[in-house]
This record gives structure tokens, C-alpha cells and sequence, in this order.
């Protein structure tokens, strides 16, 4: 089987993302690259050395600067008579281009996978992760989205593909690139940090998150992540937020502080290889899935563990 991997980048630099997805395609079969930007011959570069890939196809055209799923969409769907599978990263991105390559093929998507039994058999997350599903595809081009945190990522040296120019349709004329509004951040990414420390409403207001969470997160070299309550009640920004409708993430170690563990913020964060769950409420379900718990007041409790570190 022939797979291409949508690669996520910013036009200068690849995304991790892309590596967990080239591990997942080279489960199936042999892995083709395809960076569709503008000026991203950088990108292209970076992606050829990624190690089991086979060939990099570079579509560089201002059609593609922003990748606008309207755009890049038909470049997929013209590319997919040489290939038998396409796989994205599970992301903002991924999620917006592969739903309309599938319609473009006119086959079922396969989402958010989190393992693969076979050539068209995989194993995914349903109702928030609390039921896991094995299915199968009997379309004869697969179209997939995978969940980075569920693959090891690819080594992102030691590769030496060859790097093939490809065009598509261009510019479709159905969707234009207004603005974007990023949050910059000397942090490290919520989907790639190795430890996170998150904060729920308990912490009150957002002076008080602050206070409490980011001299934590100082002292850990640390990201910082949030609860859906948290977010919605205006503490941090949305881009903090983790949990099925917020950022899926799998750290060494997360800690969760006066977050008491709603169903939609676990199916985020439950894959962390360690969970350490703040929380005074001893009930709390955070505790069913803590590796290590702590019952105690968040406000006496954090500013301690931070003044020993």
C-alpha cells in the first residue's frame, strides 16, 4: 500500500504532528510527503530527511501559502491516483482538509485513530474515549486523521528522500485568507511539551491562575493548559484549553490542579504517561486516573510544592 501524509508547517518550519502521522503510515505501507505551501522549500528540505519516507512532494504555489482546506483539498484528491491511503495529523488543519478530500473521493473518513490491526482495520476513540471502536474500511482509498499522541514519533533525521515538484488546481476562489490572530508564547506547544501543568475554576479568577499556576510552571520548564470551566470563565485564552473540544495532549507528566476531571477534559489529557491530580475534593473523578493524587487545598498546596522545587 502507497500512503501520502499531509505535512503541517508554517512555511518555514515542519510541525511534530507530521511525525506521529509518518509513523502511523508506514504501519500500512510505503510513505510519500506532501508539503503544499509558499516559499516552503525549507519545509520540504526538513521533511525529506524524516527517516522511512520515501519521496517528498512539494506543491509550492501562493494558492497554498495558507493552506486553506479549499485549496489544498483538490491538490490531495489529484494526487491520490498514485496512492492508496491519505493520512493528516488530527489537528485544526487536518481535521479541515481531510473531510473534503473524502467527499472529493467519494469515501467514508476514517477519524482520530489511535492504533492500526490491519490494512484497512484500525482502532479509534468513541463517546469522549470511554468506548474504544475497531473498524473497517471497505473503500478502496482510505482517508485518515491520527491522533499524534497515540504513535511515537518519527525520527526526524536520517532520512534522504527525493524531493518531487507537483502542481494542482490552485486557487479554487471559495474561501480567502482575511487575518490570523496568534497567540505568541515563550512557552513550550501544548501538543508537544513534556510536562503541563493545568488549572480548573477552582482557582477562582484570572489573577489568581496566575498567581498560583505559572510560577509552577516557571520553576518546570512547563506548559500551561486549562479546563474547559477555566477557559470559559475567562482565566486564559481558548488555545490553553485541553480536553476533547480543546487540545489532545500526552506529556510525560501533567498536572492537574483544582480540576476535577469532567469526562471531556480526561478524553484530552489521559494518555499522560504521568498524572498528578491536585484537588481538595477527594470524590473528584481526576483521582480515578491520577498516577498520583494529592487531597489538599490547591492555594496552600501548589505555592509549597513550587518554594521546594
Amino acid at each position: 500500500m502507497k500512503t501520502l501524509v499531509y505535512v503541517e508547517h508554517d512555511n518555514q518550519h515542519l510541525k511534530d504532528a507530521t511525525l506521529a502521522t509518518v509513523t502511523a503510515a508506514a504501519k500500512l505501507g510505503d510513505v510519500d510527503l506532501l508539503v503544499a505551501g509558499s516559499g516552503c522549500k525549507a519545509v520540504a528540505d526538513a521533511a525529506s530527511k524524516i527517516a522511512g519516507v520515501g519521496k517528498v512532494l512539494l506543491a509550492d504555489d501562493a494558492a497554498y501559502e495558507h493552506q486553506l482546506a479549499e485549496n489544498v483539498a483538490p491538490l490531495v484528491a489529484g494526487l491520490m491516483d498514485g496512492h492508496d491511503a491519505f493520512l493528516s495529523p488530527a489537528t485544526t488543519t487536518g481535521k479541515n482538509i481531510a473531510p473534503r478530500v473524502a467527499a472529493m473521493l467519494d469515501v467514508m473518513q476514517v477519524s482520530d485513530i489511535i492504533g492500526i490491526e490491519g490494512d484497512k482495520t484500525f482502532v479509534r476513540p468513541i463517546y469522549a474515549g470511554n468506548a474504544i471502536a475497531t473498524v473497517e474500511s471497505s473503500d478502496a482509498k482510505l482517508v485518515i486523521t491520527v491522533r499524534g499522541t497515540a504513535f511515537d514519533k518519527a525520527a526526524a533525521e536520517g532520512g534522504s528522500a527525493s524531493i518531487e515538484n507537483v502542481s494542482g488546481p490552485g486557487d479554487a476562489g471559495l474561501s480567502s485568507f482575511v487575518g490570523a490572530e496568534v497567540a505568541a508564547s515563550e512557552r513550550p506547544e501544548l501538543t508537544s511539551a513534556k510536562v503541563i501543568v493545568s488549572g480548573g475554576r477552582a482557582l477562582k479568577d484570572a489573577e489568581t491562575f496566575q498567581q498560583v499556576i505559572i510560577p509552577l510552571a516557571d520553576k518546570l520548564g512547563a506548559a500551561v493548559g486549562a479546563s474547559r470551566a477555566a477557559v470559559d470563565a475567562g482565566y486564559v485564552p481558548n488555545d490553553y484549553q485541553v480536553g476533547q473540544t480543546g487540545k489532545i495532549v500526552a506529556p510525560e507528566v501533567y498536572i492537574a490542579v483544582g480540576i476535577s476531571g469532567a469526562i471531556q477534559h480526561l478524553a484530552g489529557m489521559k494518555d499522560s504517561k504521568t498524572i498528578v491530580a491536585i484537588n481538595k475534593d477527594e470524590d473528584a473523578p481526576i483521582f480515578q486516573v491520577a498516577d498520583i493524587g494529592l487531597v489538599a487545598d490547591l492555594f496552600q498546596a501548589v505555592p509549597e510544592l513550587t518554594s521546594k522545587l
